[in-house]
């Protein structure tokens, strides 16, 4: 879906996609991010996030997300990072038709396609990549560890299990 975005002639796919997949944000969270929540934070591009409960967090951006939020804001100076087709704020039902098109694109075919897919694909591919589940935690801005954890119970990896690195620590001390 990343290849999708990026090639679409519509701007907000790949942003969208960016934004859900890449850096996690919840729907409401993306379609309510403005171009002046962009900034800079000890040489970090971030977006300052508006989130469950009123919390306000810095997410950094990769550069893969920067290029994506950039080519879609282009020259504007104010206003939503996302519009919707008539040039206003996109709203989560409009996020959703427009992430049709990157999953068609890509051959994603899952009936009900919604934005929080890309939320949970963000989760469990840090978690299989070897993001501790703490750290993935704080990423995703969960309260409750055991939300996190969900995502890794139905994980059948063994390759990364704590006796490993465990054995590896102590074997690396003799």
């Amino acid at each position: 879906m990343i290849v999708a975005g990026r090639t679409s002639s519509n701007h907000n796919d790949c942003a969208l996609v960016a934004m859900l997949g890449l850096i996690g944000l919840r729907i409401f969270e993306a379609c309510r991010a403005n171009i002046t929540d962009l900034g800079e934070e000890h040489g970090h591009r971030v977006l300052r996030v508006y989130g469950k409960g009123n919390k306000t967090v810095l997410v950094p951006l990769p550069p893969a997300v920067g290029r994506a939020i950039e080519r879609v804001v282009g020259e504007r100076a104010s206003g939503s990072i996302l519009l919707n087709q008539c040039g206003r704020r996109m709203d989560r039902h409009a996020a959703t038709r427009r992430l049709r098109h990157p999953a068609a694109v890509s051959g994603v075919r899952i009936a009900r396609m919604h934005p929080h897919m890309l939320r949970h694909t963000y989760v469990t591919t840090m978690l299989d990549a070897g993001v501790s589940l703490r750290d993935t935690q704080i990423a995703a801005r969960r309260a409750d560890p055991r939300t996190t954890m969900r995502y890794g119970r139905a994980r059948k990896n063994l390759d990364r299990h704590a006796n490993y690195i465990l054995a590896a620590f102590m074997a690396s001390g003799t």
